[in-house]
């Protein structure tokens, strides 16, 4: 299993999780992961640097012979109104939300296709569907990810490949810290299920994507709190 942006918030938990589960996992951040847990080994990798990735996912081949789940959670945001967003902070979120995930997803599918197996789950927000001032541009790379992944999962189908995205509730992670609270208020107020997101809504969606039962999803996507 790899998963993408590890060194800390859902990333580390998955990670830990998963190890914990059996799961050999590769995980990858721009910076050491400053954590150890058996079944785990770190990259320090930056998923909108094309030759990184690519070494990235040359070595998990060779240290496993497959890749059989891609957990693609790496992301960066900024919340600022459109007038004052400066062209390097919207690049910068198209480069690691959008560019990243491709990257990730291109190189590990061709490792996926030699076995014809494979479970991608993309990361996107709830933030995608809603219209929340402040975020338009991230809104706007997750969103992306969105439509990048239903196609994907076209192209990767006859492979055995399958794609889906998930999208979670604010979870009190690094990212949304400096969110004011009238801000998360409002969103979770908008919710069907009124309440902050956890790591266990987010480690339970990626256990149903990638079960062996679940086959024949693809191309899907899920988001918590029951946004539609």
């Amino acid at each position: 299993m790899l998963i993408t942006g590890t060194r800390k918030g859902i990333g580390r938990y998955l990670a830990e999780t998963y190890a914990r589960r059996g799961y050999l996992v590769e995980g990858c951040s721009r910076g050491e992961a400053g954590w150890e847990a058996e079944n785990y080994s770190h990259h320090q990798v930056d998923v909108s640097d094309e030759h990184q990735v690519k070494s990235m996912i040359a070595t998990v081949a060779r240290r496993h012979g497959r890749i059989d789940v891609v957990l693609n959670n790496a992301a960066v945001a900024s919340m600022n109104h459109v007038l004052l967003t400066p062209a390097k902070a919207s690049n910068r979120m198209l480069q690691v939300n959008v560019t990243g995930t491709m990257l990730v997803c291109r190189d590990a599918a061709r490792v996926m296709m030699r076995r014809r197996f494979g479970r991608i789950v993309n990361f996107t927000t709830i933030v995608a569907p809603i219209a929340l001032a402040g975020e338009a541009i991230y809104a706007a790379s997750k969103s992306a990810v969105v439509t990048f992944t239903r196609i994907l999962a076209y192209e990767l189908g006859q492979w055995g490949i399958t794609c889906n995205s998930f999208g979670a509730t604010p979870i009190m992670t690094d990212m949304i810290r400096g969110v004011p609270q009238d801000k998360i208020d409002a969103v979770v107020n908008n919710l069907a299920i009124k309440r902050l997101g956890n790591y266990e809504d987010c480690i339970n969606v990626c256990d149903f994507f990638i079960s062996p039962a679940s086959d024949n999803i693809t191309g899907q996507v899920i988001y918590l709190g029951g946004v539609t």
